[in-house]
């Protein structure tokens, strides 16, 4: 058993030896004209999209529409495919994947029931489906789908919410669920009530961009860098992308929740002070 131990640790000292050599070697032999974009361009174009344009349907449009469309048409054929075929053979003990799924759709109800007691069901729904859609649009650069630009480049297709436009229209959707709940339940004064926070879609917008961006130049800068390049990136990027998945879609849910719990709330009519004297 000793031996086997000794066998096995020399085995691996071997391999981080022989790792290192090969590390050291890359990185004396690159060439040194290889980047052929600054970092400030690199980076601002992971914020504009002004360089690599996509083709789509005969319209010019950057890359996080085109990972848009795909990542819908992923969620919509994956939700005909569980409604169809997986919910009706649900059974009373549930399976791996009913208990996950069931699980999922209690977490965002039992937030929609605490935040918004008095309606819980519509802001229910409306929360696990942007929620889904943040998650797994977050998680959609991962997959490193190549497309090919309209010059021509193959680069990799970003995470949908990462555009400031597609940030923006999940931050004035999310404000038109919350105003139409106030007109509808409170009438022109509830909509009214809503419309003082005219600040929400903007902040919940800028807020949704800045921590999914903050991570994709984090992870640009860990890649423009040769030294820190080799195997760092990996654990970064999956890092940092699970983590703003996961907060990004905690926080929105909640607040789109709370907000609609307030719009949603019927109003207490204070009672006729008795103006008779004594």
């Amino acid at each position: 058993m000793e031996q086997y131990r000794k066998q096995r640790k020399r085995f691996l000292i071997v391999w981080l030896m022989l790792i290192a050599v090969i590390c050291i070697g890359i990185i004396a032999l690159w060439p040194p004209d290889a980047k052929h974009e600054t970092l400030q361009e690199i980076m601002l174009d992971g914020v504009l999209h002004e360089e690599n344009r996509f083709s789509l349907f005969g319209l010019t449009v950057n890359p996080a529409l085109l990972s848009a469309v795909i990542m819908t048409g992923i969620l919509l054929a994956a939700a005909a495919v569980i409604r169809i075929f997986v919910i009706p053979r649900f059974r009373m003990v549930p399976g791996k994947f009913q208990v996950v799924l069931e699980k999922l759709v209690e977490f965002f109800g039992d937030m929609a029931a605490a935040n918004s007691p008095h309606k819980p069901k519509f802001v229910g729904a409306y929360i696990f489906s942007a929620g889904v859609y943040i998650f797994f649009s977050t998680l959609f650069e991962l997959l490193g789908i190549q497309g090919v630009t309209t010059e021509g480049a193959s680069v990799a297709l970003p995470a949908p919410i990462s555009d400031i436009n597609a940030a923006i229209a999940m931050g004035f959707l999310s404000y038109a669920v919350i105003l139409g709940a106030g007109l509808i339940s409170g009438g022109l004064r509830g909509g009214l009530r809503v419309l003082k926070d005219f600040s929400l879609p903007v902040s919940m917008s800028f807020r949704l961009f800045g921590a999914l961006l903050s991570g994709l130049l984090v992870t640009e800068l860990v890649y423009y860098y040769v030294s820190l390049s080799f195997i760092l990136p990996v654990i970064v990027g999956i890092l940092f992308t699970l983590l703003h998945a996961a907060i990004q879609t905690y926080v929105l849910a909640t607040l789109v929740s709370i907000f609609y719990g307030e719009a949603v709330e019927p109003v207490k009519k204070k009672g006729k002070k008795d103006k008779k004297h004594e």
